[in-house]
């Protein structure tokens, strides 16, 4: 795409995007021909390269959005400490993660207004001094209600550093090593949740939970100063203070409203059982009439807080759609295993997060070979492909997955799970910018990341809701062949008490058979749902391939932002 295409408004309802661009381009020539200065601007638009070397800044923006992303996963198993330091039950310990969940997603998509407002670089170091602040304010909480309002601030700080990080990517590279640089930003964003419990656990268990806030101080202070002497705005991102009189303050009551009710009722569903419950009907509600309004007020707005119109790119919105998806994959795979191998396997925390280790070191080669790849495939060929090798990886989950499984095998499993992940997320990353207006850069990043952390909430509420419900099922259909009067029953039954009454007395032999009997018919139904989660997740991943086929093939090698093929 030209640089003078690279400037233009998103397209007119009812017309294609490639007609539209290309009329909107040869009237933009036309300007440029009338109007030197106009020239020159968008000369020198084009032409804009950052004064250093673009991978110092895209190191320096990724440990900013390392820090922040770990931070979505590095206090989940530390919750129980949490509780009881504060004088709280697990229970409300969990509000922890909700408030940050809460507050991070509404202020994701925001990135955009707020960039424009302040400035991207000014608007990122904003980000990261307050998560900073925030994150020793919460170690520092002495109840859990201010350890709470801590945390919103740190999930409102955090919520803004993930995509300024991949907007400051994007316009930092050339077009076609735009793809290497996405493999570092994918890297951030897969890793950081699979090493989050790990680094969790093991602070919490040598030092204290509040270290894992602690630790952020240090990272954080280093950012900021790379960041203020490296990263510089692109000619096209100017500061524009008046847009905060002009602020869409419906937009931003109607997004409160819908991703509050959203994240609370995943959050809190499967505990207070669905919609049997009022308190997660009542958040249902307010999901619902939130996400209608937000629609339905942002499309109508001349200067809207969210750019809902950028969905009528299609590649766009297939996209976002796609990258949800991945989130969820991602996100549900990174609570899956732990969950199954400290449930049935009687992993400890510390534990269960090393078994995710090799995932992570498996990142650390694929991100840039995916990378690389990019700048010779096309991105809905690569999208495909790592599609395809989900549905191979959700198959041999189900089938690895029972309660023999070794450390080994669990590690191994982690491999095969973080095998196709760089080649979806870069891929689709890559795809999500191909036609896009330049000076979008910003909505598009926010928009991105978005989709793929409310995915990743979805899925992880499903994943679990399902977990539970085929296990349910499972635990029913084995006690039909357990029942007494059964001879294979009553046979084992009469062997297993045999061996226990030489230990327990003949008395205590028969019921405490029974109850083993019944541990492990309960173990063996847990088991079986997770394998059924597994393959319902390949037969989704066959959707997926599908879907890779219906974006606009980019040419490879000129990386997103791209004009797409037609």
């Amino acid at each position: 795409m030209s640089a003078i295409d690279s400037t233009l408004p998103a397209p007119a309802p009812g017309s294609g995007a490639a007609g539209d661009r290309g009329r909107a381009s040869a009237e933009s020539k036309q300007v440029t021909v009338n109007n030197p200065d106009v020239s020159s601007d968008l000369s020198v638009q084009a032409h804009w390269k950052p004064r250093v070397n673009p991978w110092l800044i895209a190191m320096t923006v990724a440990l900013a959005a390392f820090m922040e992303v770990l931070d979505t996963s590095i206090a989940n198993v530390a919750l129980p400490h949490i509780g009881g330091s504060l004088g709280a039950s697990t229970d409300e310990a969990t509000w922890v993660l909700t408030s940050y969940l809460v507050s991070n997603a509404i202020v994701l998509p925001l990135g955009g207004w707020a960039s424009s407002l302040m400035g991207r670089r000014n608007f990122f170091v904003l980000c990261i001094s307050g998560f900073t602040v925030a994150s020793f304010l919460c170690g520092a909480a002495p109840s859990l209600p201010t350890l709470l309002f801590c945390r919103v601030l740190q999930g409102m700080f955090g919520g803004g550093m993930q995509p300024m990080a991949q907007a400051i990517m994007a316009d930092s590279f050339e077009p076609h090593k735009r793809g290497q640089a996405f493999a570092l930003y994918g890297l951030v964003a897969v890793l950081a949740p699979s090493v989050g419990p790990t680094a969790g656990g093991w602070i919490t268990d040598n030092f204290s939970w509040r270290w894992i806030f602690f630790i952020n101080i240090p990272v954080g202070i280093l950012a900021f100063i790379l960041v203020t002497r490296l990263v510089e705005d692109p000619p096209w991102i100017k500061a524009d203070p008046s847009r905060l009189r002009n602020m869409d303050y419906m937009g931003l009551a109607f997004l409160t409203l819908a991703m509050g009710g959203l994240q609370i009722m995943l959050d809190k569903g499967e505990e207070d059982d669905w919609f049997s419950s009022p308190f997660i009907c009542v958040f249902a509600v307010l999901f619902i009439v939130g996400i209608i309004g937000l629609f339905a007020w942002e499309w109508r707005q001349k200067d809207p807080l969210i750019n809902l119109r950028l969905f009528r790119f299609r590649n766009f919105a297939i996209c976002c759609f796609l990258m949800m998806l991945v989130g969820g994959v991602l996100n549900a795979n990174t609570v899956l295993q732990p969950q199954f191998t400290q449930q049935l396997l009687g992993y400890t925390a510390t534990t269960a997060g090393l078994a995710l280790t090799a995932g992570g070191v498996t990142l650390v080669f694929m991100m840039p070979l995916a990378g690389f790849a990019t700048g010779r495939i096309s991105a809905r060929y690569l999208a495909a492909f790592g599609f395809l090798m989900l549905v191979i990886t959700f198959r041999y989950a189900a089938e690895v997955t029972n309660l023999q499984m070794s450390f080994a095998e669990a590690s191994w499993l982690r491999v095969v799970q973080m095998f196709p992940l760089p080649f979806c997320f870069i891929s689709i990353t890559t795809a999500a910018y191909v036609g896009m207006p330049r000076e979008q850069s910003n909505q598009v990043a926010g928009l991105i990341n978005f989709v793929r952390n409310i995915g990743g909430s979805i899925l992880i509420a499903i994943t679990n809701a399902q977990v539970t419900s085929r296990s349910m099922w499972h635990e029913q259909h084995l006690q039909q062949s357990m029942q007494p009067g059964t001879p294979g029953f009553d046979q084992h039954v009469k062997a297993l008490a045999g061996v226990l009454g030489n230990s327990f007395g003949a008395a205590n032999a028969n019921r405490m058979a029974l109850a083993q009997i019944y541990h492990q018919l309960t173990q063996q139904a847990q088991t079986q749902g997770y394998q059924d989660v597994y393959m319902e997740l390949s037969w989704a991943s066959i959707i997926l391939i599908a879907l890779a086929f219906m974006l606009s093939k980019n040419r490879a090698g000129s990386g997103p932002g791209a004009g797409a093929m037609h």
